[in-house]
């Protein structure tokens, strides 16, 4: 069975670019548009990992991955950070709030599937 992805980014054409390089790597992927939205998918699923837009409305990725690592299921699943900030101070927020890996966009979809399937180990 392939690992279950959770794909969180407001921008539809950046998600479904997301979701379609790690379903075309054999992955399951389900889509979410903001945080509020992949937290409520994430009570009621249980995903392998999670890869997830910084800056979004509602909920933005670093509240997201402090909500989920507040959730016995999500202690230890792999959160990925997406965003075109390269700031050191938002590394270090992701990095306290509990990500585990940062890419910065752009990047290639052979990037992201080579660090998703890292940090599944």
């Amino acid at each position: 069975m392939s690992a279950h992805i959770l794909v969180v980014d407001d921008s539809a054409s950046m998600r479904q670019m997301v979701a379609f390089a790690l379903s075309s790597a054999g992955f399951a992927v389900t889509e979410a548009e903001d945080g509020q939205v992949a937290l409520d998918k994430a009570r009621g699923s249980r995903f392998n990992a999670v890869v997830t837009d910084v800056n979004m409305p509602n909920m933005d990725g670093i509240s997201l991955i402090r909500e989920l690592r507040g959730l016995a299921d999500y202690r230890f699943t792999p959160l990925l950070m997406l965003t075109t900030e390269s700031a050191a101070d938002k590394k270090a927020e992701g990095k306290a709030a509990g990500a585990t890996g940062w890419l910065v966009k752009p990047f290639n979809p052979e990037q992201l599937v080579a660090t998703v399937q890292k940090v599944l180990g």
